[in-house]
């Protein structure tokens, strides 16, 4: 620890460090920083473009938004709240950085070295505006702090869309360790937003909202699963009170990270509140060596109205990355609800011939291929393809699915190993656990460690084997259980946040190793999603509930965060194996679209009337995915009970879908309105036949413009509970 003297306090005036100001400006929003005395950046405003401001102007916004020191309790100079809030300041929340030296140095006092703009150094200055608009713009702001022998360096982007993405490195410059127990980031929220929004769930209903009034305190919602979490909050939204998708001044932030996690709103005593985020680091986790960092997760702030421009920036941000999610997404057919792990060439090869026909592009071999499985008590873990089902490996199924011009893709669990199986019995030291106790088993399964480099080495290399052998376009990557005492032996010393980037790792290095290989991210379902893990992978599995009427919930908010061309979504059999409910083709069909479609069900069951039904409807997707897996989300308030109305816009034509999940108490829901089209352009707006009653044809198209539909709307049309009606508007 560094033993130099400490600093007297200095008055905020006479405090060393020149004054900055900063403007990061979008078309939509502004972030307005504000650099004085030394002190990390301070955010005087998080909204919409405040216009021109000079320095004048600029000190004078910084001076009311200051709270005085008149309140009892409060630094007789005031204070203002830094983005690692630091409560030296006189902050009363959560503290960004929490840790010490063994009870030592565990309050910083960070002073700002220099701060970098686009890669070049910031002078003291009158104002500086940056516009994203040509390109992100990127603040990193050195600092340190010589009493606790911590460096930190805070990255702030603001990219075009006006969301604002920030990160932390935090650097040991001690002698001795330093054990961090948390770093969170955090910005101010306006008083005026006094709604909360944030989603829970559990395995086969990820994703339900839950509103709540913004009191005094904090909401904190944790993951300490070792994953995401099915019950995740994904996205933290703060808001003028009713708020909806397309009215209602928000404030949202979203953590980044696949591992435990926490993302908050918090009220404090003076009346400021904030939205925050960071990993949660279980005890001991991160210990810094002297000279050793660490680098938090990207948490995502996003401003705007509505909580559809919230998601569009999101979604931005995904389809902006590089190699993009193609919109002519492959029509998929996965074999789970088909077979199961009752694994029969003949009958796997009768299935490929039978989705070929019917237009699939892409075939995907689930579990059960692989070592002792038969069921899911054994051979999770031993990545060899079984001799006793497949003598001749896979390559007759894989010869048969390519030779009908599909894509082959394969299922793998690489965190999970069975007890009962080669590698556990091996090398049971490779189990997260412990020391005294081997943990819980969950689904038969205890997990493996792959922070430890041997057992990270043992499944890429079985897996690059398997890759090198087949030609495998595809992964659909599961992960079906929390992580329990995730440890790491002989000691036992925390493992989330090493498995965490193990796996990032293993992915990256798997796809760097296969050009062009797509991987699916499914942890029993949909409990690994977030913005960071779909920066290695391409796809989610939304749940492992393929119900059309739950679907209905979970793809509508799945979508708060991912574009619809990244949410795997399939048509299964008419009885849901999850549910056991029945539903006809055309409402399974028309749920399933709104995503990347797929197909779950046992082809050979199926009636001849759900075949030509579904070969119809997948010529139609094929026809329409790129305006469905590439057009803005729109989503509608009802006030009906059980009604969705939502659907995807491009300039020459979108594609609406209207569902009712119960009978309306009156004869007709009224009036339905399209948003999101040109207002000056005219639009010709038709019901698609594949979704009428049997028998029934379109009624005459209706014509108007874009402003008209989207306040006027049209009628909406006479539905079953239970049932989607989809209408298609084409720009004249």
């Amino acid at each position: 620890m560094s033993t130099s003297a400490p600093r007297p306090p200095a008055p905020d005036d006479e405090a060393s460090g020149p004054t900055i100001r900063l403007i990061l400006t979008s078309a939509a929003t502004d972030l307005v920083l504000s650099v004085h005395a030394g002190r990390l950046p301070e955010v005087i405003h998080w909204g919409h473009p405040l216009g021109a401001l000079d320095a004048a102007g600029f000190d004078e916004a910084v001076r009311v938004t200051r709270l005085g020191g008149a309140h009892n309790g409060l630094p007789g100079e005031g204070y203002g709240l830094s983005i690692i809030p630091e409560q030296w300041t006189g902050w009363s929340g959560r503290p960004g950085v929490t840790g010490s030296r063994a009870g030592r140095g565990w309050a910083p006092r960070f002073v700002v070295r220099d701060i970098e703009l686009n890669g070049q150094v910031v002078p003291a200055s009158e104002v500086i505006r940056v516009d994203a608009a040509a390109g992100p713009a990127r603040l990193v702001v050195h600092a340190g702090d010589p009493d606790t022998a911590l460096d930190l360096d805070l990255t702030v982007e603001m990219l075009p869309t006006g969301l604002v993405r920030t990160r932390a490195r935090l650097g040991n410059a001690g002698a001795d360790g330093y054990q961090l127990d948390g770093l969170v980031i955090a910005l101010p929220v306006p008083a005026r937003a006094g709604e909360l929004l944030d989603l829970a769930g559990r395995w086969g209903k990820e994703r339900v909202p839950q509103r709540l009034p913004m009191v005094m305190g904090a909401h904190v919602r944790e993951g300490r699963h070792g994953r995401t979490g099915a019950d995740a909050a994904s996205v933290v939204h703060l808001g003028e009170p009713g708020f909806g998708f397309a009215a209602g001044e928000i404030w949202s932030a979203h953590t980044a990270w696949s591992g435990n996690h926490v993302t908050y709103a918090e009220k404090v005593l003076t009346g400021e509140q904030v939205l925050g985020g960071g990993e949660l680091l279980l005890p001991g986790e991160v210990v810094l060596d002297a000279g050793g960092a660490y680098e938090s997760p990207w948490i995502y702030f996003t401003h705007g109205t509505g909580l559809d421009e919230i998601a569009a920036r999101h979604h931005a941000l995904l389809r902006g990355r590089e190699p993009r999610v193609d919109a002519s997404r492959p029509v998929t057919l996965n074999v789970w609800e088909a077979v199961y792990f009752d694994h029969d060439a003949a009958r796997l090869i009768d299935l490929a011939e039978r989705a070929a026909g019917l237009g699939v592009e892409r075939y995907v071999l689930d579990d059960g291929w692989f070592g002792s499985r038969r069921d899911d008590r054994s051979g999770l873990g031993d990545w060899v393809v079984s001799p006793d089902l497949w003598p001749d490996g896979l390559h007759p199924l894989v010869d048969a699915v390519t030779g009908l011009g599909m894509q082959f893709g394969l299922w793998f669990e690489p965190e999970m190993v069975n007890p009962d199986s080669d590698v556990a019995r091996a090398h049971p030291e490779w189990v997260m656990q412990v020391p005294g106790r081997m943990p819980l088993t969950s689904r038969h399964q205890w997990v493996l460690n792959l922070g430890i480099p041997e057992a990270y080495a043992h499944v890429r290399d079985q897996m690059m084997a398997i890759l090198g052998e087949y030609a495998i376009g595809y992964i659909k990557w599961d992960h079906n259980r929390d992580l329990l005492d995730a440890g790491t032996a002989p000691d036992g010393r925390p493992g989330v946040h090493d498995q965490t980037l193990a796996f990032y790792r293993l992915v990256d290095e798997l796809k760097e190793a296969h050009p062009g290989l797509e991987i699916e991210s499914c942890s029993s379902g949909g409990a690994r999603i977030d913005l960071e893990v779909m920066q290695h992978c391409d796809r989610v599995w939304v749940s492992d509930n393929i119900d059309p009427t739950d679907r209905q919930q979970m793809l509508r908010w799945t979508a708060q965060l991912l574009p619809p061309e990244m949410l795997g979504s399939h048509i299964a059999s008419g009885a849901s194996h999850t549910t056991g409910r029945h539903h006809d083709i055309d409402y399974r069909a028309a749920t399933a679209v709104f995503g990347h479609l797929g197909i779950e069900w046992d082809l050979a069951q199926a009636t001849s009337h759900e075949l030509e039904r579904l070969g119809e409807w997948i010529r139609w997707y094929k026809e329409n995915r790129g305006v469905l897996n590439d057009g803005r989300l729109v989503r509608v308030d009802l006030q009906q009970p059980g009604a969705y109305l939502h659907g995807v816009v491009t300039p020459q034509k979108a594609i609406y879908g209207f569902t009712l999940l119960e009978l309306p108490s009156t004869w007709s829901v009224g009036m339905l309105p399209l948003p999101g089209l040109d207002p000056d352009a005219s639009y010709r707006v038709c019901e698609l036949g594949l979704t009428l009653p049997r028998g029934e044809h379109p009624g005459a198209p209706v014509v108007l413009t874009g402003r008209q539909l989207a306040t006027l709307g049209i009628r909406a049309p006479s539905v079953l509970p239970e049932h989607t009606r989809i209408l298609v508007a084409e720009r004249l």
